[in-house]
């Protein structure tokens, strides 16, 4: 098959192996303690152009001047779907005055689920499709989800790997976005 992503099934059967090696990690610490974000692997977020569900041409870099969420995430991930509500509701709370803009990449294989999940969970921001491209501009995405968080200045300030404690995510949002 060469040196691409591996077919669904076993891309789907590593992401799998990874979350359970995340879950193991999570459940050694003790109780109440949220997960430390990892170090970015950049310091500047690599920019990058995608179409988004409607086909519409997003380019990171636009966002400039902006607080940006960028959530790498699947249909089929259980904790991308749990997060998907919190996800829309703070970009209808911190959109406006606060300058937040949350973008999805999602990771399937096809736009279908994604457009359906797009309306069933109500999302209210830009997703676009994403692949190996531009899951290595970002150090590799190994599992899902994987929440970067990105300064004004499109500087990598926290990044996220697995099932994230939101409370903490909100806390850090809120400490890069300015008080209206």
């Amino acid at each position: 098959m060469g040196g691409g992503w591996p077919r669904p099934n076993r891309r789907r059967a590593v992401l799998l192996v990874v979350g359970f090696v995340l879950s193991r990690e999570l459940a050694g610490r003790p109780a109440g303690t949220p997960p430390a974000p990892t170090p970015a692997a950049h310091p500047v977020a690599p920019d990058f152009s995608r179409m988004d569900l409607d086909h519409r041409e997003v380019h990171l870099a636009a966002y400039r001047g902006k607080v940006v969420l960028l959530n790498f995430w699947a249909t089929w991930c259980a904790p991308c779907l749990a997060e998907a509500p919190r996800l829309a509701e703070w970009q209808r709370k911190y959109g406006g005055r606060h300058g937040l803009q949350i973008l999805g990449v999602s990771m399937d294989d096809d736009a279908g689920p994604v457009r359906e999940a797009y309306r069933k969970y109500g999302l209210n921001y830009p997703v676009v499709m994403g692949d190996e491209k531009i899951g290595e501009l970002y150090g590799g995405i190994l599992g899902l989800p994987v929440t970067f968080l990105i300064d004004r200045n499109g500087r990598i300030r926290f990044k996220h790997e697995g099932a994230t404690d939101l409370d903490v995510l909100e806390r850090e949002i809120r400490e890069l976005s300015p008080r209206p």
